[in-house]
């Protein structure tokens, strides 16, 4: 499930193709728009990975004590 930002973020990223669309066909193509539509789709797309759940890999324990050398002597 997305959460409110990363939902924002999408419709954002939705508009600006849009928008980017519309000015290449009523202007003539910049590739400057078009490279901010790809980057800001990517970051769309690791926002929705970042929220997408549970950790890829999840922090190890430290063990308490252990085999080893103890600090008291």
């Amino acid at each position: 499930m997305m959460s409110g930002s990363t939902k924002t973020m999408a419709a954002l990223t939705c508009a600006a193709l849009i928008l980017t669309t519309a000015y290449t066909v009523a202007l003539g193509s910049s590739g400057w728009l078009w490279f901010g539509w790809v980057v800001l789709g990517v970051a769309t797309l690791g926002m929705a990975a970042a929220d997408s759940g549970e950790p890829a890999v999840a922090p190890r324990q430290r063990p308490t004590s252990g085999p080893g050398p103890s600090s008291s002597s």
